[in-house]
């Protein structure tokens, strides 16, 4: 119901207003709404927030002008979904001193607006903190003493100490609870991770992978993403590059999942035993890594499910299952799932079984979840599992490797999804980057969508990544790693693996998806030691943690970025300059923000080049830089006022 005081487009939230937007525990960030009322008064605001089972905290909101109002430095402790709510109310103190000190300075008559003042203060003496309320009923006897002269009885009643004392303080009839919404808390890790994919199969399986965790400790990544490690299925099994026969000694793709081995629950023989993927586990662990899993929800025509549940597939007039497919693509080894069977009783069956999947991994150890083509699937079935699941597990997260409408996409976080893969494979020119980075980190979305920047994955080969030089992945990098805070590399990238399946197709050739791939290790990867640095640079700057933050200088040259991102306390802030040219030098000056930077006009300061130690004194908004992609791909600057 409309009242008298509106409270409009409240930030963070999501487009329905149905499910909560998204911040990480300890994340410093801010809460704004339009708050506006008609006629002259002063108004007051403020956000109160409670986390589960917890007490109320409140934060001042600030009017910024144009009746837009924001809290500053909000922050939740505590997993889970809390409670915000956005109040405000007629500030009926703020609006009397106003009026009194406007009237008085003109010399009109006040002896009205000092009864006033008298009731008004002592009304709301009795709603404010014991610990204030003496100052605030020492200003109403003092403002009703008659026999004293009209400057000390407005003095004490117009005191800033006064109004410090009724800062907060209204009368609860006034107040009205304009937003009624909810924030979900995540983990850090949840906004701020490293992602690092590899086939366990082409390392000899858990145990293969275990010894090479000091690689990827050193590699800097803090996820260690497996593709399914289930049985693969047999009928119909891929051959290498996707063909439709395998041989004898053919591995197929792990995302068949099921045979006789079992299906979701079960590991394939090929890489060991439960006991062996839970020291994986526990390795990880120990070298500061989790383990994240991919959930598939689909199955092979081997799968138990086949034969024990032929209502939770898609059948043809003639009684067989339809197999996937995603024109021109075709998954003959693949059979989709019926999300919504016509029985209810069929579709609850399937959807806890689907959740018992998650279940039975979260008990060996698993807190978090890649998900294949959740797009596919309907978005109850998401909100559904993923809330189910955290109600009593508020840790886990789910990325969504949604590859699809950016409405589709963003819908997924919406109902759920902790962090997304985005649209960064695919844009390369600045003018895209630009455009992509603000609407990723302050448009709508960033009050609930995480995206994951990836270069590359086992499906996509793209842009100039294909047949490109090692400068072309290390630029790539680079802009992965520092434009957002979250962001993976599929094992293979630190090679500079750069052959794709055709000249028209982005999936790579000899693709691992089909077959194993035997590659070194750690320092002996041409990209291993600049990967390890970009992911120390990241770790050591709080700048880099942040989704929002992100700023994009001017600049004359085509294939050069300039962007700089800074911590919310503004003490650290790093400047990133890159040449987007894999193949040539690029000379440009900037035209830098210097609000942005924390710099004064014309000041002198220096910036410090965490890619290589380099040091450099500029002087104002205009430095000239030089790119030499044969050096670095780049600038990964530390401003030093």
């Amino acid at each position: 119901m409309l009242g008298r005081i509106v409270v409009d487009d409240v930030r963070p939230r999501t487009p329905g207003g149905r499910n909560p937007a998204k911040v990480a525990e300890h994340e410093l960030f801010d809460v704004s709404a339009d708050v506006l009322t008609d006629g002259h008064v002063l108004l007051a605001a403020r956000v109160r927030t409670r986390p589960p089972d917890g007490v109320w905290s409140s934060w001042a909101m600030d009017d910024l002008g144009n009746d837009r109002w924001s809290a500053g430095g909000v922050h939740l402790e505590g997993l889970g979904r809390h409670d915000l709510v956005v109040e405000a109310w007629i500030d009926r103190y703020a609006t009397w001193r106003r009026d009194v000190e406007a009237k008085a300075g003109v010399g009109a008559e006040i002896a009205t607006e000092l009864d006033e003042g008298v009731l008004l203060l002592r009304r709301l003496a009795v709603h404010a903190p014991a610990a204030r309320r003496a100052r605030i009923t020492d200003a109403a006897d003092a403002l009703d003493d008659a026999d004293t002269s009209l400057d000390t009885r407005l003095n004490a009643a117009l005191d800033d100490a006064v109004a410090a004392a009724l800062d907060g303080v209204a009368l609860p009839d006034d107040i009205t609870e304009g937003h009624v919404g909810a924030i979900w808390v995540d983990r850090p890790r949840a906004l701020f991770s490293s992602w690092y994919e590899v086939f366990p199969r082409s390392e000899g399986g858990f145990a293969g992978v275990a010894r090479h965790l000091p690689d990827i400790q050193a590699m800097g990544f803090d996820v260690l993403y497996l593709p399914p490690i289930h049985p693969v299925g047999r009928t119909n099994r891929k051959g290498p590059g996707n063909s439709l026969v395998a041989g004898a000694g053919d591995v197929g793709s792990p995302w068949a999942i099921g045979g006789p081995e079992g299906g979701h629950t079960a590991i394939s023989p090929d890489l060991g035993t439960l006991d062996d993927f839970k020291g994986l586990v526990q390795g990880a662990q120990e070298h500061g890594m989790e383990v994240a899993l991919d959930y598939a929800l689909q199955c092979s025509p081997d799968h138990p499910w086949v034969t024990q549940h032929p209502e939770w597939f898609h059948h043809r007039p003639d009684g067989s299952i339809k197999y996937a497919e995603n024109p021109p693509k075709r998954y003959e080894d693949i059979y989709p799932i019926n999300f919504w069977p016509a029985d209810d009783g069929d579709r609850l069956a399937l959807w806890q079984a689907c959740r018992s999947i998650i279940d039975y991994w979260i008990d060996q150890g698993v807190r978090i979840f890649r998900v294949d083509n959740p797009h596919t699937k309907p978005f109850a079935f998401w909100a559904w599992l993923i809330e189910t699941v955290q109600r009593t597990d508020p840790d886990i997260v789910f990325l969504a490797e949604a590859f699809t409408r950016p409405k589709v996409m963003a819908k997924l976080a919406e109902v759920g999804f902790t962090q997304s893969y985005t649209y960064f494979t695919w844009r390369t020119a600045r003018w895209e980057l630009r455009e992509y980075g603000v609407e990723l980190t302050s448009g709508p979305t960033a009050d609930y969508m995480r995206p994951n920047f990836w270069p590359n994955t086992p499906d996509i080969l793209s842009g100039p990544l294909r047949y490109g030089s090692l400068a072309a992945f290390r630029l790539r990098a680079l802009l992965a790693a520092t434009m957002m805070p979250s962001w993976g590399v599929y094992r293979g990238f630190e090679h500079g693996e750069n052959e794709p399946a055709s000249p028209d197709n982005e999936e790579y050739a000899h693709s691992e998806k089909y077959e194993t791939k035997v590659r070194t290790w750690g320092t002996d990867a041409p990209l291993g030691e600049l990967l390890g640095r970009l992911n120390r640079i990241r770790r050591d700057h709080p700048a880099l943690h942040r989704l929002r933050g992100l700023t994009f200088h001017d600049n004359g040259n085509e294939d050069v970025l300039v962007y700089s991102r800074r911590s919310y306390d503004g003490d650290d802030v790093v400047l990133c300059v890159v040449n987007l040219n894999p193949d040539e030098v690029r000379e440009d000056t900037l035209g830098l923000h210097l609000d942005a930077l924390g710099i004064l006009p014309g000041a002198t300061f220096d910036v410090v080049d965490e890619l290589t130690g380099a040091v450099y004194s500029w002087t104002g908004a205009n430095p000239y830089v030089r790119l030499d992609p044969a050096v670095a791909p780049g600038h990964v600057l530390v401003v030093r006022p």
